[in-house]
């Protein structure tokens, strides 16, 4: 298989796959450390590189989640919003993963913040497409604390940066079936004239 088929058939496989399905084994380092290597090679304006990660795995997933579901708690108990589930999830669900990679933006001031954001998000479709290529788990969720107010110095970030979600990583049980798209002549124009 040539390296366009290769690409091709690596695009169309890519799924999102949820932790629920991780079978708990680790994910090897060398794996995580590529994908971050490949997220480091995203098209980015002016060569800003705002991509920002904090790799959480083993005793760092424990903090994570603590720290998660203790700042939900105080911040929605604060708003008379605490809904005790959410609580526990918080808690809960991220002990499911391998790694777990925080995602953030360092806005450079040198172009529109929008564009940082669009250059991480092609970042984190690298580490994607690299975790398909190893049949590795990934789902990139926004969930919990990813747009409270003051939780940035936890994951490394500064004040003016932003948090935008966590890639929860694992080696799922099966790699996802087939997607479903419907065709791209429906969502496509082409202007020849």
């Amino acid at each position: 298989m040539n390296l366009i088929d290769s690409i091709n058939q690596l695009t169309a496989k890519r799924r999102s796959v949820y932790p629920s399905i991780f079978t708990g084994e680790e994910v090897d380092d060398l794996i995580i450390g590529q994908m971050l290597e490949n997220a480091n090679w995203a098209p980015n304006h002016k060569l800003t590189e705002p991509w920002r990660f904090t790799v959480f795995k083993g005793e760092g997933i424990k903090q994570l989640a603590k720290y998660q579901s203790e700042r939900y708690k105080r911040e929605s108990e604060a708003e008379d919003s605490f809904d005790p589930r959410k609580y526990e999830n918080l808690g809960k669900k991220p002990l499911l993963s391998s790694h777990i990679i925080s995602i953030g933006v360092k806005a450079s001031g040198l172009v529109r913040e929008i564009e940082e954001i669009e250059a991480v998000a092609c970042a984190v479709q690298n580490m994607y497409l690299t975790a398909c290529a190893y049949e590795i788990g990934c789902y990139w969720g926004t969930g919990g604390i990813t747009y409270m107010k003051g939780s940035n110095e936890f994951f490394g970030l500064g004040e003016s940066d932003k948090l935008l979600g966590f890639l929860y990583c694992g080696i799922p049980k099966k790699y996802p079936q087939k997607g479903v798209r419907k065709p791209v002549s429906e969502k496509v124009r082409w202007v020849t004239s």
